[in-house]
Protein backbone atom coordinates (compact mmCIF):
# COMPACT_ATOMS: atom_id res chain seq x y z
CA UNK A 1 0.00 0.00 0.00
CA UNK A 2 0.71 2.94 -1.00
CA UNK A 3 0.03 6.46 1.22
CA UNK A 4 0.24 10.22 -0.55
CA UNK A 5 -0.34 13.00 1.73
CA UNK A 6 -1.93 16.74 0.06
CA UNK A 7 -2.66 19.29 2.27
CA UNK A 8 -5.06 21.90 0.31
CA UNK A 9 -5.62 25.10 3.16
CA UNK A 10 -6.73 23.51 6.36
CA UNK A 11 -7.95 20.31 4.83
CA UNK A 12 -4.96 17.20 4.41
CA UNK A 13 -5.85 14.15 2.51
CA UNK A 14 -4.60 10.91 2.94
CA UNK A 15 -4.49 9.49 -0.45
CA UNK A 16 -4.57 5.41 0.59
CA UNK A 17 -3.89 2.79 -2.37
CA UNK A 18 -3.81 -1.28 -2.48
CA UNK A 19 -4.16 -3.58 0.29
CA UNK A 20 -4.83 -1.85 3.72
CA UNK A 21 -3.23 -3.96 6.02
CA UNK A 22 -0.68 -4.65 9.08
CA UNK A 23 2.14 -4.03 6.14
CA UNK A 24 1.31 -0.33 5.40
CA UNK A 25 1.44 0.25 9.09
CA UNK A 26 4.82 2.14 8.90
CA UNK A 27 3.98 4.31 5.85
CA UNK A 28 0.56 4.76 6.58
CA UNK A 29 1.75 5.93 10.43
CA UNK A 30 4.71 8.20 9.46
CA UNK A 31 1.55 9.93 6.72
CA UNK A 32 -0.84 10.59 9.16
CA UNK A 33 2.07 12.20 11.53
CA UNK A 34 2.51 14.51 8.80
CA UNK A 35 -1.03 15.57 8.66
CA UNK A 36 -1.24 15.59 12.33
CA UNK A 37 1.85 18.11 12.96
CA UNK A 38 0.67 20.70 9.81
CA UNK A 39 -0.50 23.13 12.17
CA UNK A 40 -2.68 24.70 8.88
CA UNK A 41 -4.59 21.19 8.75
CA UNK A 42 -8.05 21.17 10.88
CA UNK A 43 -9.81 18.08 8.90
CA UNK A 44 -7.96 15.50 7.75
CA UNK A 45 -9.79 13.13 5.24
CA UNK A 46 -9.06 9.52 4.55
CA UNK A 47 -9.20 8.82 1.09
CA UNK A 48 -10.23 4.75 -0.01
CA UNK A 49 -10.87 5.43 -3.40
CA UNK A 50 -7.95 3.06 -4.75
CA UNK A 51 -8.23 0.59 -1.59
CA UNK A 52 -9.47 -2.80 -2.36
CA UNK A 53 -9.15 -4.62 0.72
CA UNK A 54 -8.31 -3.61 4.47
CA UNK A 55 -7.71 -5.80 7.25
CA UNK A 56 -8.27 -5.97 11.21
CA UNK A 57 -4.91 -4.23 12.04
CA UNK A 58 -6.13 -1.86 9.59
CA UNK A 59 -9.05 -0.82 11.44
CA UNK A 60 -7.08 -0.47 14.66
CA UNK A 61 -4.58 1.89 12.57
CA UNK A 62 -7.74 3.86 11.97
CA UNK A 63 -8.85 3.96 15.68
CA UNK A 64 -5.23 5.23 17.07
CA UNK A 65 -5.83 8.03 13.94
CA UNK A 66 -8.90 9.14 15.20
CA UNK A 67 -7.92 9.12 18.62
CA UNK A 68 -4.57 11.04 17.32
CA UNK A 69 -6.46 13.63 15.74
CA UNK A 70 -9.12 14.74 18.33
CA UNK A 71 -6.39 15.38 20.61
CA UNK A 72 -4.27 17.86 18.27
CA UNK A 73 -7.94 19.35 17.78
CA UNK A 74 -8.28 18.52 14.40
CA UNK A 75 -11.76 16.61 12.38
CA UNK A 76 -11.64 12.92 10.73
CA UNK A 77 -13.94 11.76 7.55
CA UNK A 78 -13.24 8.53 5.42
CA UNK A 79 -14.26 9.10 1.99
CA UNK A 80 -14.45 7.59 -1.11
CA UNK A 81 -15.11 4.10 0.29
CA UNK A 82 -15.36 1.71 -2.41
CA UNK A 83 -18.24 -1.30 -1.53
CA UNK A 84 -15.56 -3.82 -0.17
CA UNK A 85 -14.50 -1.31 2.44
CA UNK A 86 -17.36 -0.01 3.15
CA UNK A 87 -18.99 -3.20 4.09
CA UNK A 88 -15.97 -3.67 6.54
CA UNK A 89 -16.61 -0.59 8.23
CA UNK A 90 -20.24 -1.43 8.96
CA UNK A 91 -19.65 -5.09 9.68
CA UNK A 92 -17.20 -3.21 12.49
CA UNK A 93 -19.52 -0.36 13.51
CA UNK A 94 -17.33 2.33 12.27
CA UNK A 95 -20.45 4.47 10.74
CA UNK A 96 -20.86 4.95 14.65
CA UNK A 97 -17.34 5.95 15.39
CA UNK A 98 -16.31 7.65 12.21
CA UNK A 99 -18.19 10.52 10.02
CA UNK A 100 -17.88 8.38 6.77
CA UNK A 101 -18.72 10.06 3.54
Amino acid sequence: MTALVEIDGQTGRLLLSGQFDFSAHRDFRQACDDLLSAESVREILVDFQQVDYLDSSALGMLLLLKEKAAAAGKSLALVNCRDTVRQVLEIACFGKIFTIR
